[in-house]
């Protein structure tokens, strides 16, 4: 190149200086392109594996640990994917498109300015140095990133799932790397960070049990037991609530004794939206049937101990005119 523009112009400044004002921009902007073309790439792949999982079939990166390690067969990988994992699979491809950027960003940066003669030596040492100083001085921010990363992989939780979270029960707004939202029941709006998440009881994944302890005094348990399943197995039946029921109801028994008589248990296999709806129809059921078949009727009666209207006396006391000694005086 000096050689051709001294041949050309006949300027040997200019054909001294062509390596720096014609090479360097040319390898510099070379570098910029490069980066540009892999980010691009990587984003495309990264986008095209977190997109799929809207379809039937999902990317073994983004199946949660536990599904993977348990290799389910192939009918439960055509089942249909719900929302929550499609956000799921959204945070980790913005996570992971993030992460590329910043590498890229990072490598390309050093490259350019090793173009431009600077001492990358002593600028790499004082960034590990600021970079252990930021490590200790945000110690909880970097547990809360890993906490989240873990959590989405894991997918111990998306939005719209009932949680119980320790101190914040209700259902989950939105979920973040660093911080995950939830409102209870009573509307309060709970920030928790990822990495103080101790225990995460989810009431939304899989299958719920729905369990109703009825106390019936001391009426006939087989009496109550047969009236109580005929009236399960009828709620059960009902193409209303047919689909929230995963088994049929059923009525163990006896649960316990107590001083006011017998407790009857019922039991039920639903679905995990549907428990409140079949729980509470379940109880109303249930009490209607135990009222239809006046069975309510001598549990009450059965509670009401006759009692005298005079105060028993026992041996030795001021009433008892026995004379035993021994009385108050």
């Amino acid at each position: 190149m000096c050689k051709w523009i001294s041949d050309n112009t006949h300027n040997e400044w200019l054909a001294n200086s062509s390596y720096l004002f014609i090479v360097k921009p040319v390898r510099i902007l070379a570098i910029i392109l490069v980066a540009l073309l892999v980010r691009w790439l990587l984003h495309r792949a990264i986008r095209r594996l977190t997109t799929s999982t809207s379809r039937a079939e999902m990317p073994a990166l983004l199946k949660p640990l536990r599904e993977r390690a348990a290799k389910q067969p192939e009918a439960a990988e055509n089942q249909f994917i719900p929302e929550r994992r499609r956000q799921r699979a959204e945070a980790i491809g913005s996570v992971l498109r993030s992460f590329v950027t910043a590498v890229i960003a990072t490598m390309a940066a050093l490259l350019v300015m090793g173009e431009l003669g600077f001492n990358l030596a002593p600028l790499l040492a004082s960034a590990g140095i600021v970079g252990v100083a930021l490590g200790f001085g945000a110690q909880s921010l970097v547990k809360d990133l890993i906490a989240g990363l873990f959590m989405l992989l894991e997918d111990q939780y998306g939005v719209g799932d009932s949680v119980d979270l320790g101190d914040a029960v209700g259902v989950v707004e939105t979920v973040g790397l660093r911080v995950t939202t939830v409102r209870d029941m009573r509307g309060v709006l709970w920030y928790i960070r990822n990495g103080e998440v101790v225990r995460v009881g989810n009431k939304s994944q899989g299958w719920a049990m729905v369990v109703i302890d009825i106390p019936i005094g001391f009426v006939n348990s087989e009496e109550a037991s047969a009236v109580l399943r005929e009236a399960a197995l009828a709620l059960a039946d009902e193409p209303e609530h047919a689909t929230e029921f995963l088994e049929p109801p059923d009525v163990v028994g006896v649960e316990q004794l107590t001083v006011d008589g017998a407790v009857i248990r019922t039991i039920a296999k639903t679905t995990a939206d549907g428990q409140p709806i079949v729980q509470r129809e379940l109880r109303r059921r249930l009490t209607e049937a135990l009222e239809s078949s006046g069975i309510s009727e001598r549990i009450a009666v059965s509670r009401m101990l006759p009692r005298s209207a005079v105060p028993p006396v026992f041996p030795g006391s001021p009433q008892d005119s026995s004379g035993t000694p021994g009385g108050a005086t």
